[in-house]
């Protein structure tokens, strides 16, 4: 029996199987490739390329390697690109993960777990923000995977899927031993940003709003080491495997940092100062959002691992190094 992992060959999936392949997992990767790349999928995992869409093709992935667990990562992140394209979000995010969920249904599959995120609370009134609060996504994005929670919720009450969403808040940094890290062209998250400042094509960054309510006037977030949230799907995955009731369960870790603090972070651990552009707010984009993990500590017993903003900046740059001596090198 094996786990497919929908959008493998992007910065979470990646990481994700790695955890998986870690602890002799069998793992199928479907990627179509759009934001992904071949060479992200880890040695030990199989690479098929293709879309969570093609219902005939997802069909024939789960008979022929009998699956019997699905991760799915694969979908579009951006919030202001979900702004101004929201059919796309809604198909990408919504439609094709109705797919799937309808394909694993039919196939008979146990366990799905879903990559959802804290953007479905829109701007919570108190933070940290618990699952119990009042889901109110200000942007496409958010609405699109709430709505596949939604379904999710619906499924398994009707039939045997039994589900996990993980609501991500700001992830962040890369494997502690190099073998994965963020590597998307064009990445919209900070660290990333900044750290392509320091080590790679970009040559400017910007903050978006300095007028929030905020203690410095800019967002706050709370940031999320990947290989944690990586080992928070394998504990999610066991939970359902040992008989788990179907849940929903915040991944941060219950304190955030401003926009602010994690640049002077970066420039700390580099080492290298660097010029930061005061630009306009985004759309889409609240206060301040930061999670209780209460519930996923009590349930499931994760415990994070590398919650320490300076270490995530420090797995971040290397990767961010090792990615720049690639390009240079091609």
């Amino acid at each position: 029996m094996a786990v497919l992992v929908t959008g493998g060959a992007g910065f979470i999936g990646s990481h994700t199987t790695l955890a998986l392949l870690d602890r002799g997992e069998t793992v199928i990767v479907l990627d179509n490739l759009t934001t992904g790349f071949e060479w992200a999928v880890p040695e030990g995992a199989k690479l098929i390329v293709g879309d969570i869409g093609d219902a005939d093709l997802v069909k024939d992935i789960i008979k022929t390697h009998d699956i019997s667990s699905i991760i799915h990562f694969a979908g579009s992140i951006v919030v202001p690109d979900s702004v101004t394209d929201p059919l796309g979000y809604y198909l990408n995010n919504t439609v094709k993960s109705r797919t799937l969920i309808a394909s694993a249904v039919e196939c008979n599959v146990d366990n799905f777990i879903f990559s959802s995120t804290a953007a479905v609370y829109g701007m919570p009134e108190v933070n940290p923000v618990s699952e119990t609060a009042n889901l109110k996504p200000i942007s496409p994005y958010g609405s699109s995977k709430l709505m596949t929670e939604w379904m999710l919720r619906d499924t398994a009450a009707a039939t045997n899927l039994n589900y996990v969403a993980l609501r991500y808040f700001n992830v962040a940094g890369a494997d502690p031993s190099g073998r994965a890290g963020q590597s998307t062209p064009k990445a919209t998250h900070l660290i990333k940003v900044a750290a392509e400042i320091i080590h790679g094509p970009r040559t400017n960054i910007s903050v978006f709003g300095t007028d929030y309510s905020t203690r410095d006037g800019s967002c706050i977030r709370d940031y999320i080491h990947v290989t944690d949230l990586a080992n928070a799907h394998c504990m999610a995955l066991d939970h359902l495997r040992n008989g788990g009731d179907s849940d929903i369960f915040n991944c941060g870790y219950g304190h955030g940092f401003s926009v602010f603090d994690v640049l002077d972070a970066v420039k700390r651990v580099s080492g290298v100062d660097f010029p930061i552009h005061l630009d306009a707010r985004r759309p889409g984009d609240p206060a301040e959002l930061v999670a209780s993990s209460a519930h996923i500590r009590e349930q499931l017993g994760w415990q994070p691992q590398y919650d320490d903003l300076e270490l995530i900046v420090a797995h971040a740059l290397a990767w961010e190094e090792k990615l720049n001596t690639l390009r240079i090198a091609s």
